[in-house]
């Protein structure tokens, strides 16, 4: 059985890709407030995914398919990348963590501090109240599996959703 250069290209560029996500992250955290408290629609990593995934198909489709590429080959190549990238980014994470312990209890103080200060917004709903009464409560348990799960958990949601949209603009049927 011969081996798509669809899974080595993804594997390549997704490994590369968490890497560089998990070394961000950790340059993100000495410049400012704790990089996992970024809203995830505000994320550096959605440049990033897009970026990579982009030239992951565009290689694929270009170098190795005559210039055709299906929205099947751009999901199954984009999810490969994603779910890489995703792993090696939450292991950065997880292993920064275990070296600086002060990356967890950062983020804990500071999500608390966020928390409480949001939690003071008289506009809230009970619903809303309730959920940040449940947050502040949670916060002090998390640990650096916590934070490294919330990391790929993050990476899935925004990578998928940048796989469907490049694998839609990137797809070309062959001329018949």
């Amino acid at each position: 059985m011969k081996k798509s250069p669809l899974i080595g290209i993804s594997l390549r560029n997704g490994s590369i890709a968490g890497l560089l996500a998990g070394v961000l992250l950790i340059i993100m955290y000495f410049i400012g407030p704790h990089p996992m408290l970024i809203l995830p629609y505000a994320d550096f990593r959605i440049l990033l995914f897009g970026i990579f995934i982009f030239f992951t198909l565009k290689e694929f489709r270009n170098n190795h398919q005559e210039g055709v590429l299906s929205f099947g080959q751009g999901m199954v190549g984009s999810l490969l990348f994603v779910t890489v990238a995703a792993t090696v980014g939450a292991v950065v994470v997880l292993i920064y963590s275990k070296i600086n312990p002060e990356f967890v209890s950062d983020f804990i103080k500071q999500g608390l501090e966020s928390a409480r200060s949001f939690s003071e917004n008289s506009a809230l709903t009970e619903p809303e109240k309730n959920r940040i009464t449940v947050m502040i409560e949670a916060l002090p348990s998390t640990n650096a599996k916590g934070l490294a799960g919330q990391h790929f958990v993050q990476s899935l949601m925004i990578g998928f959703f940048i796989s469907i949209i490049l694998s839609v603009i990137l797809r070309k049927q062959p001329k018949s």
